[in-house]
Order: C-alpha cells, then sequence, then structure tokens
C-alpha cells in the first residue's frame, strides 16, 4: 500500500503530516511513502531528508493518483481542499485533524466522494491511543507558545531581579483552563520565573496544577458533573458562567498576564474574561486567547488578530502549532504513525470495528457520515445498528 503526503493547502499551515524519521516505521509495516515535492520545506523537512530514509518523491497529481492512504495535517479540513476532495473515491482513506465537530460540512463534502475517513481530533481518551494523540501533541506546542508570546508583549520582566538598582518583582501569570495546553502555559511560565495561579472547572486536576508549581484558584461552585466521561470538560448553563466569572474578576485584575484555554469539544468557547474584567486591569497587561478559534474565551478577542482594549492588549492566535513547524510535525508524524501501523497488517489497512480506537475515530466510510456526534451536528438521523450476523 502507498501513503500519500501532500504539501498542506490550509492557509497559513506549515507542518507536514509525515517526516522523515517515521517513514521508516511505516515501511516495516509494508506501507510505501509518496512525498509531494516540497512538503516538508516549510517545517525543515527538506526533500533529500525524505529520499534518504526511502520515500519517493512525486508531483502532486502523481502522489493523488497513485496513494491509497492520503495522510494530512488539515489540507481536508472542513472540506477546505477542492481539488484534491475531487480526485478523491472509494479507494481512498484520508487520515488527519478534520475538524469534523467545528466544521462537520467537511465530513460531508469527504463522504460525497465515498471516501473513507478519519479524524484525529475523534481518537478516544484510552491508555492504547496516548501514543496516537495528535491533539495532546498539537496542545503541548500551543500552551508553550502562548507564554513565550505573552513574556514578548508584556512591557516587563517575567521572572523577580535583584540588581544593585533595586529588585524586580516577578510577573503574575493566571492561566484559566488546565488541559494539556494548560499545564504547558503553567510550566512554561514557571520556567521563565513568573508566580502562577491557575483554575479549571475540574477539580481533578487540583493536584496536577499544584506538581507544577502554580497554585489552584478555589472557586465556591458545584463541579461535580463538570467532567464528562472522556476527561473533557463539560459544558455548563448560562447562570454557572455568570457567577464564574464573577468570582473569576479578583484574580484576574490582579494578574499582569491571563492565558485561557477553557473550551468544550465542540462548543463554542464559554466567555470568561469580560470587557468590564479588562478595565479592572493594570495598564500593559495581557491576554492570549487560545480559544479564539471557538469563539474565543475573552469577550474582546477578535480571532486572528491582536487588539488593545481598555490599556490591555488581546491576543487571539489561531493555530500556534504552525509557529513552531519542525517539532509540531515531528509529534503530529508520531502520532499519525502509530495509529496507522495500529491499523495494518501485511501491508494492508485492517479496519476492524471491534477496535475502539477504529470505531471511535471513523468519520466517513462507503458514502456515510459514520460518526454519531458529527451525524448529529449536520442534522442526520442515526445509523441503524449493524444486525448480529
Amino acid at each position: 500500500m502507498k501513503a500519500g503526503v501532500l504539501k498542506e493547502t490550509w492557509p497559513g499551515e506549515t507542518r507536514v503530516a509525515v517526516v522523515p524519521g517515521v517513514v521508516p516505521s511505516l515501511a516495516k509495516a509494508g506501507i510505501e511513502v509518496v512525498v509531494e515535492s516540497g512538503a516538508g520545506d516549510a517545517a525543515g523537512f527538506p526533500d533529500s531528508q525524505f529520499a534518504e530514509k526511502g520515500a519517493v518523491l512525486a508531483g502532486r497529481g502523481e502522489v493523488l493518483a497513485d496513494a491509497t492512504l492520503l495522510l494530512s495535517v488539515r489540507s481536508f479540513s472542513g472540506g477546505h481542499d477542492a481539488e484534491a476532495l475531487e480526485r478523491l473515491g472509494p479507494r481512498h482513506v484520508v487520515i488527519g485533524f478534520l475538524d469534523p465537530l467545528q466544521r462537520p460540512e467537511g465530513a460531508r463534502a469527504l463522504a460525497a466522494r465515498g471516501a473513507t475517513s478519519f479524524a484525529l481530533e475523534l481518537l478516544p481518551r484510552i491508555s492504547r491511543a496516548q501514543s496516537m494523540d495528535a491533539l495532546s501533541s498539537t496542545a503541548t506546542m500551543v500552551g508553550y507558545k502562548a507564554v513565550l508570546l505573552a513574556a514578548d508583549t508584556l512591557p516587563r520582566m517575567m521572572p523577580m531581579m535583584m540588581t544593585a538598582a533595586g529588585t524586580v518583582a516577578p510577573a503574575r501569570v493566571f492561566v484559566i483552563g488546565a488541559g494539556v495546553a494548560g499545564l504547558q502555559a503553567i510550566a512554561t511560565a514557571r520556567r521563565l520565573g513568573a508566580v502562577v495561579e491557575a483554575y479549571d472547572v475540574r477539580p481533578a486536576v487540583k493536584e496536577q496544577i499544584h506538581s507544577l508549581g502554580a497554585k489552584f484558584v478555589e472557586l465556591p461552585l458545584e463541579t461535580a458533573g463538570a467532567e464528562g466521561r472522556d476527561g473533557y470538560a463539560k459544558a455548563q448553563d448560562e447562570g454557572f458562567y455568570r457567577r464564574q466569572r464573577e468570582l473569576l474578576a479578583r484574580v484576574v485584575a490582579e494578574s499582569d498576564v491571563v492565558i485561557s484555554a477553557a473550551a468544550v469539544p465542540g462548543r463554542k468557547a464559554p466567555v470568561l474574561v469580560t470587557e468590564e474584567m479588562l478595565k479592572g486591569m493594570r495598564p500593559g497587561s495581557v491576554i492570549v486567547d487560545l480559544a479564539a478559534e471557538q469563539g474565543g474565551n475573552c469577550e474582546a478577542s477578535e480571532p486572528g488578530r491582536d487588539v488593545v482594549r481598555h490599556g490591555v492588549r488581546v491576543l487571539a492566535p489561531l493555530s500556534l502549532a504552525t509557529t513552531i513547524p519542525h517539532h509540531a510535525s515531528q509529534l503530529l508524524a508520531r502520532n499519525t504513525a502509530n495509529f496507522v501501523v495500529n491499523m495494518a497488517r501485511k501491508g494492508e489497512l485492517q479496519l476492524d470495528a471491534d477496535d475502539e480506537i477504529v470505531r471511535e475515530s471513523m468519520l466517513t466510510r462507503g458514502g456515510q457520515v459514520v460518526h454519531p456526534r458529527v451525524r448529529e451536528a449536520l442534522g442526520l438521523a442515526p445509523l441503524a445498528a449493524p444486525q448480529p450476523a
């Protein structure tokens, strides 16, 4: 079987789905890798490195014609690459970030071509799938880079310094949302010497926050049902968020940097920092809203733009992982290769419906959108359960 790797067409995307280092592991599973020339250039992986590891270099049309398996980062996300979609057919299997919950129409477009597709965002959060968890790999990059952005923008230093001219107090950083991105933001801010506080609606993460040297902000809210079975935060009603904002206002006002990473999969991000709260912050303070692509945690956020409101600079970056494409590609490629090898048997993909990883991440097959949550988002009736043999 041939696995094709296309040069990404999503606006601003600099990553590549396969790096030279994982080509041998795919070859060991009986999968030949065909790479579009220049696909890895933006991430620092030139064609020569792919060729050294045994990959075949080809033009875009040749990759689409020869490869049965297509590995992408975001080219097919939301049905974006119309030209490539037109070349797909029932023989193709697409794997990548397909954004099925935010842009479910892309799943309909893949189903219309008869292609089988797997969305890396839908991987179940089970131990066996940890080596394939591309969302966590990406969030690690995002949390790290968010703190560097804040440090570069903040008109003061992060660490405490004792100098002949006096002592410089450390910056105060407040992280909202302690998922993978939030935890990495905490760790990075601590390395830079900041005093860090963090809050999450899930009480279970308190210990993780403390282990990184940050203070957990306790709020008198009922959070017993705040975490779903998948480990992600569950959406709450507006009354809960209103009370949460009231309680967070004091901590936000005392912070030099606020990094918000509170998101609910498939839902609009909750607004946790209001315009009114910005008025209470010190001039020159910085907010980095990592939920911008889902609507934003900060009321003043404008996705993809940096704005100043009431003397506070609000950054709402999109796809921060693309600003660290070398290592972001390296981690993503390992996740993707592990996912593929899990299904590969003697050079062919075995789509075993009894495998939870395969079943839960499959988006389309046989001309149908097959994932229940995505069907619901598209307003489609549930598929009939298969009859027992």
